[in-house]
């Protein structure tokens, strides 16, 4: 006999108990959202930040700077404070319905049927395989994610010599977590000119660090059986190869969104992000579900996807009372450099994004990008930003930049 499974309706469920969805939880039931449900696979709530062992968070959320574990701690007892019910080891597995989730625990499987549903699963750094690294199998290769797990959460050893693939932001934060676990980070790969993160912090990881970067670089084997001894790494520029020697590989950046709740659900998908299309209100296309954080914008800082949160809760709260969900929009697209642009969606008496800022992401380094944006073959608006343009890491343009877009208009193109 087949018993039906136990069902639990809260008036809005959250999935990923990161920084978006602890700020979104957090931000709805200070305002008397009714009972929010947040729900994380991990053991403990908190997101990345946990094992992020380093400052550098909440400057943007919270106005002050703190280590990612402290800054994860605040966010759980934020949200278990204001009456937030979160509930960790708990797998969201499907859709059984487009309104209800089929859901696994320690305390076996049940359903959740919400009013209001908002995706925060995050995103993850593609693994070795997924960037189709050729050679061996051996020990010692990991992402950021698995070596600051490893590291921080479980004290584990890891090796004496690495090679850090990238040179992101996150790459100089794989660095320091080497350090921390006595492992030696001697060599840092990009493939770009010059590395993607800031030059503040290049300059630090390279003095303070002494992390050597090979730039128009890139691995094109991993060498050891049993234990990494080696990686082949290619001039792209000249072709030339060399072989250096390691026993730790991390792939850092490379980022792509925890998206397999929205594919399932058959939520438009954006091509660039890879994530969820959204408007500036962060709804989705399926009515009554809602995305935020680096789903949307793989990847942009911890505080960042945090004000993704926080611009959430009343967009959910208005669906909550009913407010009448608007059905015209116009497209915003992307040229070159830029990969892809959030939120991608522009509708009448809507509010201005998070922050009042459009996040890009752009493959060149432009120094001073001289932004335009146009509308049905017209330029609307053009204006040369005093910050430079960089892979590997969001660019911010004002949303002032789309006033004068017409509502009722064809697509809106930015591009330098």
């Amino acid at each position: 006999m087949t018993y039906p499974l136990p069902l639990i309706t809260p008036d809005v469920l959250i999935i990923g108990g990161g920084p978006a969805g602890l700020t979104a939880a957090a931000e709805l039931a200070d305002r008397r959202a009714g009972h929010i449900l947040v729900v994380d696979r991990e053991h403990a709530a908190g997101g990345i930040p946990r094992h992020s062992d380093h400052t550098g968070y909440g400057l943007r959320d919270l106005r002050r700077v703190m280590s990612g574990p402290a800054y994860a701690r605040h966010l759980v007892d934020r949200a278990t404070r204001a009456g937030v019910e979160i509930r960790t080891k708990t797998m969201v597995t499907g859709w059984s319905d487009e309104h209800t989730l089929d859901v696994t625990s320690p305390d076996g499987r049940h359903r959740i049927r919400p009013r209001a549903t908002v995706l925060a699963t995050g995103a993850r750094e593609r693994p070795r395989t997924a960037r189709r690294i050729p050679g061996d199998r051996p020990r010692g290769v990991y992402t950021t994610g698995q070596l600051q797990n490893l590291v921080h959460l479980h004290h584990q050893p890891v090796g004496k010599q690495a090679v850090i693939v990238g040179g992101e932001l996150v790459s100089w934060s794989a660095a320091l977590t080497l350090r921390e676990a006595g492992c030696t980070p001697t060599l840092m790969v990009s493939q770009y000119p010059k590395p993607e993160s800031y030059g503040a912090f290049n300059a630090v990881g390279r003095t303070a660090l002494r992390v050597r970067v090979a730039t128009r670089s890139r691995v094109t084997r991993i060498i050891g059986k049993g234990r990494c001894q080696a990686v082949e790494i290619e001039h792209l520029d000249t072709g030339k190869r060399r072989t250096v020697a390691c026993d730790t590989v991390v792939f850092t950046g490379d980022w792509i969104p925890d998206h397999e709740l929205v594919r399932a659900a058959g939520i438009a998908l954006d091509e660039g992000t890879l994530g969820p299309l959204t408007d500036t209100a962060l709804r989705t296309s399926r009515p009554g579900v809602f995305a935020v954080g680096n789903m949307l914008h793989p990847v942009d800082t911890a505080d960042v996807a945090a004000l993704d949160g926080k611009h959430v809760a009343q967009q959910v709260i208005d669906h909550l009372h009913g407010r009448p969900r608007p059905t015209a929009g116009v497209r915003l697209t992307v040229g070159a450099p830029f990969r892809w642009v959030a939120p991608q969606l522009l509708r009448p008496d809507d509010p201005a994004p998070a922050r009042g800022r459009l996040l890009l992401w752009s493959d060149e380094f432009v120094r001073f990008p001289r932004v335009t944006v146009r509308q049905d073959g017209r330029v609307v608006n053009r204006r040369t930003l005093a910050w430079p343009a960089a892979p590997g890491r969001v660019f911010r343009v004002p949303f002032t930049l789309l006033e004068g877009i017409s509502p009722h208009g064809g697509p809106v193109h930015i591009s330098v």
